[in-house]
């Protein structure tokens, strides 16, 4: 059973790259759920759909455990940290009444964030090869929109607003731009910090993004003589130390 498991997460086999690609289609599918169900009272039906997700998270959880090579470092991990968070969050449904739930939107940080998804992309994906640093700074930007904007839609709106989720998306992304349109303001001290917490920290992202966007396209090769990992896209030598490197490309064709 171990040995079918670590065939389906680490394998080379067409199969098992199907199914990674499937894990994250499953995810993505989660955070939609979550970001459905953050304002609308949980009622027998969203607990039961809740149980369910949490259920099969926790069962991609275990195997991931069950396989790792060493599970303490693993465990260390803050994609893995986030998984458990959301796993408990989801068994406790009846008892969160909705006020814990931005917190399963930290699931989004499994998008990308594992090494064999990363692996087959770079493998399978010409475009991700050449973009990995701005795919991957766009992806912690658009979690960090959404679990700030979930955050603010289970503690900040009003219940009686008529789109509370656009409203609460409106307000991170004009905070985040520091646009200051103040039609949506947070009145509250809490309010306030939580704002400042997205001006800080969503701008150091907003400018990892363009960094990532404008900088020279490079793509992520370990150079096994002096270590270098970024490469131009067509390089056949190091440029540090000149060792012949071995880049995976489709050509220009």
């Amino acid at each position: 059973m171990k040995q079918a498991v670590k065939f389906l997460y680490i394998s080379h086999d067409p199969i098992s790259v199907w199914f990674r690609y499937g894990l994250i289609l499953f995810d993505i599918a989660t955070i939609v759920f979550f970001v459905a169900t953050a304002h609308i009272p949980h009622g027998p039906g969203i607990t039961v759909a809740s149980f369910g997700v949490g259920f099969l998270i926790l069962m991609d959880f275990s195997a991931r455990l069950w396989i790792a090579k060493d599970r303490w470092k693993l465990l260390r991990k803050i994609y893995t940290m986030a998984d458990i968070v959301v796993i408990v969050s989801l068994f406790l449904d009846p008892f969160l009444t909705g006020n814990l739930a931005f917190l399963r939107i930290l699931r989004a940080l499994r998008l990308i964030h594992s090494y064999h998804l990363l692996r087959d992309l770079r493998r399978d994906s010409r475009f991700f090869r050449t973009h990995e640093d701005a795919v991957i700074a766009a992806i912690n930007l658009l979690v960090f929109v959404f679990a700030t904007s979930t955050a603010v839609l289970v503690f900040f709106m009003p219940e009686n607003t008529q789109t509370p989720y656009i409203d609460a998306l409106y307000f991170t992304m004009a905070t985040l731009t520091t646009t200051g349109f103040g039609d949506i303001t947070l009145a509250t001290s809490a309010g306030k910090l939580f704002s400042v917490f997205i001006m800080v920290v969503g701008v150091a992202l907003f400018v990892r993004l363009a960094q990532a966007i404008f900088m020279p396209q490079k793509v992520r090769y370990k150079c096994p003589s002096c270590g270098l990992f970024r490469h131009d896209p067509d390089a056949v030598h190091c440029k540090h130390c000149g060792a012949t490197l071995r880049i995976e490309t489709g050509g220009a064709g």
